[in-house]
């Protein structure tokens, strides 16, 4: 009689399988400390001024790492388009051109299109508004006053427990008071307008979780009120981008924020095939079988009988060193064979 059985390594079978989960928050439960996504403010010139509503960061800190860690390769030019960073190619005589030190960072690319990454950095770039400017606007592109604008951008950081592998691209769904934004699948993050057309506004990181809301180019107008041309009269810029106030600091603060997305999570399911040949296993260990007449453990002669056939009513998974790991529960007590073999399927999911 045998208590164990080793298993053998075609006896394991371990298969992937993808699963989604949906989220939804609103308002402050967004934030909270048992969800563990947080917001960031992030602002070039802020060294000191804190931003996170779960861990703090000085605001400068949010926007250079940003900056570093998704848009170094990127160059926003004079218009406010996208160039794609230089990379070294070969000529046909094995000969290269172009700059070696192009695209140093990876930068994380969710993309094989244009990733319309843009970058603020200039006062011309910015969205926040440091004091009052003539009307709070910008006529053209130069500021009437001193030039108070300070490069800002806004991060929605959800965590790695929470988004698992990554988060579901076309499944970003954020509304503020500002306005309401979705993901486009390619790692852009878009804003609908009131024309029904859509802008780019920043980015999505789906492996890590980011979103990046950088205010889209200074080339798009983006306005909640009436357009000219391409520009918004008052609360933004006449002809250039038009990303207000508001904007960038309700995706961090708004207190009626909703927020919606699905993420990917890959379990492993392992099976485990414990085979009792006909030969194994045929003494049983159920107390009840043991005489009670008797003080050293003689059991009753019907477990004895060579047609006498236990049943199975659980499966122990052991470890090398002999500990209970896990227990598999049979529906209803099975009887083994004394003519053929028996096989339990134990299957086991895990991330």
């Amino acid at each position: 009689m045998g208590a164990y059985k080793t298993l053998n390594s075609q006896d394991i079978i371990i298969s992937p399988l993808e699963v989604t989960k949906g989220f939804s928050f609103e308002g402050n439960a967004l934030t909270a400390s048992d969800v563990g996504i947080d917001r960031f403010l992030g602002a070039k010139f802020q060294t000191s001024s804190a931003t996170g509503y779960i861990t703090e960061y000085s605001q400068s800190s949010i926007y250079y790492s940003a900056q570093q860690l998704y848009y170094s390769n990127y160059i926003s030019s004079s218009n406010g388009e996208v160039q794609i960073a230089n990379t070294q190619s070969i000529n046909p005589d094995l000969t290269t051109q172009g700059r070696i030190a192009s695209n140093a960072f990876e930068n994380f690319p969710q993309t094989d299109l244009n990733p319309e990454k843009y970058w603020p950095t200039s006062s011309y770039d910015v969205a926040v508004l440091t004091s009052s400017l003539y009307g709070q606007a910008v006529y053209g592109e130069d500021i009437y006053g001193v030039s108070t604008f300070d490069p800002t951008i806004s991060v929605l950081s959800i965590p790695k427990a929470m988004f698992g592998d990554y988060i579901l691209p076309n499944s970003i769904k954020i509304v503020t008071t500002s306005g309401s934004y979705f993901d486009d699948g390619e790692g852009r993050l878009m804003r609908s307008n009131i024309n029904n057309s859509t802008t780019v506004v920043g980015n999505v990181i789906y492996a890590q979780g980011m979103v990046v809301f950088t205010g889209g180019t200074r080339k798009t107008g983006i306005g909640e009120l009436g357009y000219y041309g391409d520009a918004e009269y008052g609360v933004g810029i006449y002809g250039g981008r038009t990303i207000g106030n508001n904007d960038v600091k309700n995706f961090y603060n708004d207190t009626n924020i909703t927020c919606s997305f699905s993420s990917s999570f890959t379990i492993y399911e392992t099976q485990y095939k414990c085979t009792i040949e006909e030969n194994d296993f045929n003494y049983s260990q159920n107390p009840s079988t043991i005489s009670g007449s008797s003080n050293d453990g003689t059991v009753y002669p019907y477990a004895t009988g060579s047609y006498f056939s236990p049943y199975v009513t659980t499966v122990g998974l052991y470890n090398n060193s002999n500990e209970l790991v896990a227990v598999g529960k049979m529906a209803q007590p099975t009887p083994t064979s004394r003519t053929t073999d028996t096989t339990i399927l134990i299957n086991i999911d895990r991330q």
